[in-house]
């Protein structure tokens, strides 16, 4: 009989991967709020109420808080065991959700989708969570991000083995919330820039936002003389100033479990609009 397929990605190294984040400051992770901030900002674009929301991680107090201070009731669910006690949260991971159909009216996820072992499965999953003309809203980083780092990794004298997970496209995503069945999905992409003095603090700043490597098996650290070579062919990508301008591009992603009422969609490959118009156009 022939053995499944190994996972890409380790569930444990995720899970100590998020419960690192509860015992950091909460200012160390620069990326969750500015993710958080723009969901906020187009949830509020959407002049309906939700009152069953789910959230698909604990990381960011702020964001809770908003959650919780709406008039709906809100679940929280969490991968890392200490995370989630200290936002009472339930313990699974979000390609492991066993709650029952239709008993959300909103679903945020802010950040994750992306390093999943079953990409398809999660969002079917979530798909029949959603009651009709319910609303999926979240961001990852996506196809593109890191290019600096990626280019270090690759220099002479460093093992060619994978430490960087892969990467999701624009179209990808678009295809994928069509094919499990929502409604009028909407991706676009927003590239953040930010400037390091080394390879060491971008490492820090990765580390921080859950963002380090969590594939299987996990690759062998790398040795003294790799660190070195990876550290100066950052560098040497520096601009005159000597920082290094690092990108992050975040895609960010909609989509509405099918009801009636909804428009329908246009034809494949013909949207031009921004996730942003669409909230708007659905108020």
């Amino acid at each position: 009989m022939s053995q499944p397929p190994r996972p890409l990605f380790s569930p444990a190294r995720h899970r100590a991967q998020r419960d690192r984040l509860a015992r950091l400051p909460v200012s160390a992770n620069f990326l969750a709020p500015i993710i958080a901030e723009t969901l906020r900002d187009r949830l509020a674009m959407v002049t309906r109420d939700f009152p069953r929301t789910l959230l698909i991680g604990a990381h960011d107090r702020a964001l809770v808080d908003h959650l919780r201070g709406t008039d709906g009731a809100l679940t929280i669910i969490e991968a890392g065991p200490r995370l989630a006690a200290a936002s009472g949260a339930q313990v699974v991971e979000a390609d492991a959700l066993d709650l029952p159909f239709a008993s959300f009216d909103l679903i945020v996820w802010p950040g994750g989708l992306d390093s999943v072992n079953d990409v398809p499965g999660a969002l079917l999953r979530l798909r029949a969570l959603l009651a009709p003309d319910g609303l999926l809203l979240g961001a990852f980083v996506g196809d593109g991000s890191l290019p600096r780092l990626r280019r270090a990794v690759m220099t002479d004298g460093v093992r060619p083995i994978a430490r960087l997970h892969p990467q999701i496209d624009l179209a990808a995503m678009g295809n994928l919330l069509q094919r499990v069945g929502f409604a009028l999905p909407v991706v676009d992409v927003e590239t953040l820039t930010v400037r390091y003095g080394d390879w060491f603090a971008l490492v820090r700043d990765l580390r921080a936002a859950g963002l380090s490597s969590r594939l299987t098996p996990a690759p062998p650290p790398l040795t003294r003389a790799e660190a070195a070579r990876i550290a100066a062919a950052f560098a040497a990508q520096a601009d005159p100033d000597g920082r290094i301008a690092e990108s992050l591009r975040l895609v960010h992603f909609s989509g509405w479990a099918p009801h009636p009422d909804q428009p329908q969609p246009a034809r494949r490959g013909s949207g031009t609009a921004s996730l942003a118009a669409a909230l708007k156009a659905k108020t």
